[in-house]
């Protein structure tokens, strides 16, 4: 049993590595499908399974008969068999498998969160939070202004290092493979990441070979958990009462470009969605919002 365990941990080890080398997955992909796998093993230890081509269907709608029982979102099962789907493609690829019994198992349909978007008046209100004459204000205040003017998501800020940012031509440079994409920054957002690297950023490294764009007081690379609570505390500062997440200044960014004529493509290639629908919802979100102003403000209506 051991052996099978050390087998099946490298088949992982590989699979990994091939969409790190030859899918070009980001960091954060490769993490979330390791972490997705490395559950299914324990559970297939559990069930004293020692090789994937023992596996059915059968074993595969029992692992997500279990994924639900122990209260994971639908969505979180979904994406756990959509990993085991890859790993077993990858297999069979490899000829390491001869069926993927993943395949026939399907997803439980996901109700599609509703959209969280600030107002123009609350995203002013919220960039206007951090105090710039603070060198932790001036860290803040760029961070802030880069997600609202790029639309990028926190991992790709977070993620962002000093060689990422141009600024003669005004952009910086996100993503990894297929999604690695120049976004430009406006007026105000330059000056705000300037001004951080001027006043604040020597300060607060901790080294000066540290690459990481933005850092925490430690001088290290700021985490998605430590931006979350310096998001949550200009938000209560502000008294927006809208609960607001990391993702809420990404879409935010997308449906005001959008509401102000900007072309559904060009808003598809900066957030980096290889699928146009992705990038759709906010066309709907916006009808919908039409729809119901509409429905409330028309006399006969």
């Amino acid at each position: 049993m051991q052996n099978a365990c050390i087998q099946l941990n490298q088949q992982l080890n590989n699979y990994l590595a091939y969409l790190r080398d030859e899918k070009h997955s980001s960091a954060n992909t490769i993490q979330a499908y390791r972490r997705d796998l490395e559950k299914f093993f324990d559970f297939a230890s559990i069930r004293k399974i020692d090789s994937f081509t023992k596996l059915n269907a059968e074993d595969v709608e029992e692992y997500k008969f279990f994924l639900n029982s122990i209260g994971l979102s639908a969505s979180s099962v979904s994406r756990s068999l959509s990993s085991l789907r890859g790993l077993f493609q990858y297999l069979l690829a490899e000829g390491l498998m001869d069926h993927n019994p993943a395949k026939d198992v399907h997803n439980d349909k996901v109700a599609r969160k509703e959209l969280n978007v600030l107002t123009s008046k609350e995203v002013d209100m919220l960039l206007a939070q951090p105090d710039c004459n603070d060198i932790k204000g001036m860290r803040d205040k760029a961070m802030l202004e880069v997600l609202y003017a790029t639309g990028i998501k926190v991992s790709e800020l977070i993620g962002l290092n000093l060689r990422d940012l141009n600024v003669e031509v005004s952009c910086i440079r996100c993503g990894e493979g297929e999604t690695e994409r120049l976004i430009p920054l406006y007026p105000v957002a330059l000056k705000a990441v300037t001004t951080y690297l001027q006043k604040s950023r020597k300060i607060l490294a901790a080294s000066p070979n540290e690459p990481a764009l933005f850092v925490n007081i430690s001088g290290e690379r700021l985490s998605r958990q430590g931006f979350w609570k310096i998001l949550k505390y200009y938000v209560q500062s502000a008294n927006i009462a809208k609960e607001i997440t990391p993702h809420t200044l990404r879409h935010s960014f997308a449906t005001h470009l959008l509401e102000n004529g900007a072309d559904i493509h060009d808003i598809q290639e900066i957030l980096g969605h290889r699928d146009l629908s992705s990038t759709q919802r906010y066309s709907q979100y916006l009808k919908e919002k039409m729809k119901n102003s509409y429905m409330k403000f028309h006399p006969r209506a």
